[in-house]
């Protein structure tokens, strides 16, 4: 066999070998989930409803957008609800997210856009352009479920829960009033 046939030959065996080796992929880092973000800038999961599936960020500028797996609309208290869109964006930093689109509070069939929601130490403001409501950070500490909100089951509600339902819903019912002005 002449050197090169032979030199052929084992350049084929060489190709067909690593043909079948399997390379491994570069790993590349998966995002953490999006309550995960929330709390990397110091922000309780709950203001996110359940259902996030993932997002984006730009690091450098806080531009976020984060995906729910639907719109989600959830009653606070009788004509009072928050609507999710399928996309939240806006920007965020430690304590402030800002420019916020995809988030609104309904009130009696006036929609307020919710722009802003600041944390001041242990309570969160929410901003409807000029006018503003402060909750208890504690009160966002698990994500509300798309359809039934904060607490799904009234029947196993207990009365620490029931007189934080009627905080939360007074301290909307001010936020709707202010800035019906």
């Amino acid at each position: 066999m002449s050197s090169g046939l032979v030199s052929i030959s084992l350049f084929s065996i060489l190709i067909v070998s690593c043909g079948a080796y399997s390379w491994p992929s570069p790993r590349v880092a998966e995002n953490p989930s999006p309550y995960k973000l929330l709390e990397q800038y110091d922000f309780p999961v709950g203001l996110l409803p359940q259902g996030a599936t993932g997002y984006d960020l730009n690091p450098t500028t806080g531009e976020f957008s984060a995906y729910l797996n639907g719109t989600c609309t959830f009653t606070l208290a009788e004509s009072f609800y928050l609507k999710y869109e399928s996309t939240v964006s806006g920007r965020i930093s430690k304590d402030l997210l800002r420019e916020l689109r995809g988030v609104s509070f309904v009130a009696i069939k006036r929609r307020l856009r919710i722009v802003e929601v600041r944390k001041e130490g242990e309570v969160l403001v929410f901003s409807v352009g000029p006018s503003s409501a402060d909750f208890p950070a504690e009160d966002f500490a698990v994500s509300p479920k798309c359809g039934c909100g904060f607490i799904c089951n009234v029947a196993e509600e207990t009365e620490i829960d029931h007189h934080r339902r009627r905080g939360i819903y007074q301290n909307w019912m001010d936020l709707y009033l202010s800035s019906s002005w």
